[in-house]
């Protein structure tokens, strides 16, 4: 098959590509994690705050990718730091609304139990919901890391680099088997993530839970 030939022929461009899809899209998953899920915490008891914070990351959503891309290019200049930019916004949404959804259904009573066995709120949040809600907090997580797979793809229109390139080089020079390869490894690798995370959010979730 030529898709295989072009595989064994490029197989180290490929493997570089795919390092350059990770790091882009992990780097801006990581950081909106670290940004996402302490404003999740933030906003729980919050409702009107909550509200305005959810309606600006439903407006992010529904910006198209390569408009935001293109957005971020005055400020960060061609290459990899506005594809994490856009990436990073785009993967607020479900983790912020997750952590949101997980500590809001945390049982009530559990937590006036925890507040009447002296817990402070720091505990309260370590030792009783964060482990409460881990599972719907990776969730989003997860959601967040497939779709940045996905959009990464596009990445490549500013330069940015990723399997993109074989997509977008394919079709300029109508080659299948370069298309198809930037394609099939880009699923795979989505695939493979949402595999890993998913074995990260079992360890993580209480065996009671489980």
């Amino acid at each position: 098959m030529e898709i295989l030939n072009y595989i064994t022929e490029n197989f180290p461009e490929i493997m570089a590509k795919t390092m350059e899809h990770i790091t882009l899209s992990f780097s801006a998953v990581f950081l909106a994690c670290l940004v996402g899920i302490p404003v999740g915490f933030s906003i729980v008891k919050r409702e009107k705050l909550s509200h305005v914070v959810l309606n600006i990351a439903n407006i992010i959503q529904t910006i198209p990718s390569l408009a935001l891309f293109a957005f971020a290019l005055p400020i960060f200049g061609i290459g990899s730091k506005p594809a994490i930019f856009a990436l990073f916004l785009y993967a607020l949404l479900p983790i912020i609304k997750n952590t949101l959804i997980g500590i809001r259904n945390v049982n009530p009573a559990t937590i006036k139990a925890a507040t009447g066995m002296g817990m402070s709120q720091a505990q309260i949040m370590f030792k009783v919901e964060v482990p409460l809600s881990i599972s719907v907090i990776m969730g989003g997580v997860r959601i967040a890391t497939v779709t940045s797979i996905g959009v990464t793809t596009i990445a490549t229109m500013i330069g940015a680099g990723g399997l993109g390139d074989f997509i977008y080089r394919g079709l300029s020079m109508f080659n299948q088997p370069m298309i198809l390869t930037g394609a099939i490894f880009s699923a795979v690798l989505a695939l493979l993530a949402d595999f890993l995370l998913g074995l990260l959010e079992k360890a993580l979730t209480s065996k009671g839970l489980n």
